[in-house]
């Protein structure tokens, strides 16, 4: 681990004071590395995962002598150089072609990551379509029931989740949806082995509908992946603990008698006490009215003959 520097100035003094543990975090950087050896697919891959992640994202265009799995300690080095908490390697060799790896940082220490192998891929310059701004948040679905219950899935989902999200917001303009991306789980081989897992790219177009919402075409933008799961790497138990715990300062105060429903919705729960029917005042009607003296009303005599 590289020790903490001592600041010199008052302007180094502001950029350690900026790394440093905030109740509300920074944007997450990514960092793309390129391997010893790579192939035109992997940096192909590398250049447009990169530019979905912009403008939180550094791209090395240098060769690095790295090998995540065997040993960290050069994730972790440029993690600490660059404040980084993502990250994506891309090699290639013999024996694992178009290699692709895809980790988290925390404390800048790796905390999990998995390898994926591209087996076919189209970069955003083959299809030369319609591409997105820079810096929009996507929408992201996953089709596939192995994402709840595979773990190497649901890993693979939980780390793409965290590139691609983009800023928090509480709400999104249906204009601002500039392109979706959608990742399909495979089924199994026969023998067992893990499927391949289909990611694509899609750009939004907003046409007329005659109604109030407009008809949404998709059309594919890149880059469109091929890839299948070769190795993962879990987060430990107590790592995990200290990467979702929440600040003091953030914790909701639960209030009595009011919470939630599965979809967001406030309700609430409100006690009454025991109340006495005889004194609720109800529509003042003649006949319901209680006569003071509590003496029978007299009838009157039918003398009608």
């Amino acid at each position: 681990m590289l020790l903490q520097p001592k600041p010199k100035n008052a302007r180094s003094k502001r950029f350690l004071t900026n790394r440093e543990a905030k109740v509300v975090e920074n944007q997450k950087t990514a960092i793309f590395i390129r391997g010893s050896t790579t192939s035109q697919v992997i940096l192909d891959t590398l250049k447009d995962l990169h530019s979905l992640r912009k403008p939180n994202a550094i791209n090395f265009t240098k060769k690095n002598e790295i090998h995540p799995f065997d040993d960290e300690a050069g994730i972790e080095f440029f993690a600490r150089k660059n404040d980084a908490s993502l990250f994506a390697v891309g090699m290639h060799s013999k024996k694992r072609p178009h290699n692709l790896i895809l980790g988290r940082t925390f404390n800048h220490q790796v905390m999990d990551m998995i390898e994926l192998g591209v087996e076919a891929s189209k970069s955003v310059s083959e299809i030369r379509a319609k591409v997105c701004a820079v810096g929009m948040k996507p929408l992201m679905v996953f089709n596939g029931e192995q994402f709840s219950q595979d773990q190497d899935m649901m890993t693979l989902k939980n780390i793409l989740l965290d590139f691609f999200r983009g800023d928090v917001a509480d709400k999104v303009s249906l204009k601002g949806l500039e392109y979706v991306i959608t990742v399909t789980a495979g089924p199994r081989t026969p023998t067992g082995g893990p499927g391949l897992v289909y990611f694509r790219t899609y750009t939004t177009t907003f046409k007329k509908s005659g109604m109030r919402q407009p008809r949404i075409e998709l059309e594919e933008m890149g880059p469109s992946l091929d890839l299948r799961v070769r190795r993962v790497r879990y987060v430990s138990d107590e790592m995990w603990k200290q990467a979702i715990r929440v600040p003091k300062e953030l914790k909701v105060t639960k209030v009595k008698n009011i919470g939630r429903d599965g979809l967001g919705d406030k309700y609430g729960r409100v006690h009454m006490g025991r109340q006495d029917v005889s004194k609720i005042q109800t529509r003042k009607v003649k006949a319901l009215r209680k006569r003071l003296d509590n003496k029978p009303r007299k009838q009157k005599m039918d003398t009608s003959e």
